[in-house]
């Protein structure tokens, strides 16, 4: 069974207690540590992959979604607040799922299903034959799409979905933009935003601000922009 590596960003004892106790009865998820502040749990994330957060919003030294902001491809994050006027600018930042305090076991299965429930069916990676085309099966609806690879000019994250753009159609699919990216990693593939990525060879101009892809604008986020520009004026 596929499983997920977890951390808890929780400074509140008895909080960080029943997460611990929720995650030890989901088979699918696997707790590598709690951390009771952001700076913690930083130096987590750079020895090690994690694929699910769940995060405080109110911490010592660095607030939660300050926190999340900070990160330039941050996993899949599940908040866990007891304030629920944060709740926009957490889904603003695409996080997973916004669970009130105290959060019933119900209720704290629902938001870790909606990450089991993001995989793509099947995936075929790069190098399976020389010059065969690779492509993933998206599920949209009840159906599983063909996507190949070098069709794809852009993708958009929509909150907990992305919408897949090629010249011939959009796709919607229930998946995190950052999985994506883990998926297009050893691809012609560059994310330009938080809420985009672009195929590298279908800009066909680009500015300071934004590049051109098939008419369209697409705006280059200022945490991003230094990077992406560098990469498009050597042309890499």
């Amino acid at each position: 069974m596929l499983k997920y590596s977890c951390i808890i960003v929780e400074d509140e004892p008895l909080s960080a207690e029943i997460l611990t106790d929720y995650l030890k009865q989901v088979p699918f998820l696997e707790l590598r540590s709690v951390c009771a502040d952001a700076i913690y749990a930083m130096e987590i994330l750079q020895k090690e992959k994690i694929d699910l957060i769940f995060l405080d919003i109110h911490l010592p030294k660095i607030k939660g979604l300050e926190f999340l902001e900070s990160l330039r491809n941050p996993p899949p994050v599940i908040i866990v607040s007891a304030y629920k006027e944060y709740a926009l600018e957490g889904f603003e930042l695409n996080v997973i799922d916004y669970l009130l305090k105290p959060v019933r076991f119900s209720r704290f299965l629902k938001a870790v299903n909606k990450l089991h429930q993001q995989q793509p069916v099947s995936t075929l990676p790069a190098a399976v034959n020389p010059g065969e085309r690779t492509y993933f099966f998206f599920s949209v609806g009840k159906k599983k799409v063909k996507v190949f690879l070098d069709e794809i000019l852009y993708i958009e994250s929509l909150r907990e979905y992305v919408k897949i753009s090629t010249k011939e159609k959009n796709i919607l699919t229930k998946f995190q933009l950052s999985r994506i990216e883990e998926l297009l990693s050893q691809n012609n593939f560059l994310r330009i935003h938080r809420s985009f990525i672009v195929a590298k060879d279908k800009i066909s101009a680009f500015t300071t601000t934004d590049v051109e892809i098939n008419n369209k604008q697409i705006p280059i986020g200022r945490s991003y922009k230094e990077l992406v520009l560098a990469l498009l004026e050597r042309g890499s």
